[in-house]
């Protein structure tokens, strides 16, 4: 059976004993995320975030990429949010990574070439990453400046955020 395959099978499960329909499109506590894709954090767990209190928008890196942005601003203007928090983590897969260095190996791995050159958004230093990621966030034109934009670094080893100051 495969990963899928058991996936829909949970599903079946969860599907049976399902009852948060009722649950608003916009979030309880009007709060969007955005944070890397990693699978060793659970929010839910490490920042007590439920179901429907939060817009989780999440990527390799925790980016505020042009789709993130999107989120972000969709999340505030059509959805209600009125927080944003930017999680970046300790042993990312991105950190202290070359860029061009990714590209040259996703070329050869691949022996392809897109149209348009993708970006793997690699970096060096976690809180100037973060820092880096608060600024584009609060510098788009369409996120109000009154919106609070928070930043932070996940411990992966204990399970613990630190704030950075932007």
């Amino acid at each position: 059976m495969s990963v899928t395959d058991e996936l829909i099978l949970a599903n079946q499960n969860f599907a049976s004993h399902f009852d948060f329909g009722s649950l608003s499109v916009r979030p309880r506590r009007k709060l969007a995320v955005l944070a890397c894709m990693d699978s060793r954090i659970l929010f839910e767990m490490c920042m007590g975030i439920k179901l429907g209190d939060a817009h989780m928008i999440r990527n390799a890196g925790g980016i505020a990429t042009e789709d993130a942005l999107r989120s972000l601003i969709i999340s505030h203007h059509l959805l209600g949010t009125e927080e944003f928090v930017i999680i970046n983590h300790t042993d990312c897969g991105l950190l202290k990574k070359n860029e061009e260095e990714l590209q040259a190996e996703m070329r050869r791995k691949t022996r392809a070439i897109p149209e348009k050159a993708l970006q793997f958004h690699a970096f060096d230093d976690l809180e100037e990453n973060v820092r880096a990621q608060i600024h584009k966030v609060k510098s788009h034109p369409w996120i109000p400046q009154q919106i609070p934009v928070r930043g932070f670094i996940y411990d992966v080893k204990t399970g613990r955020l630190q704030e950075v100051k932007p």
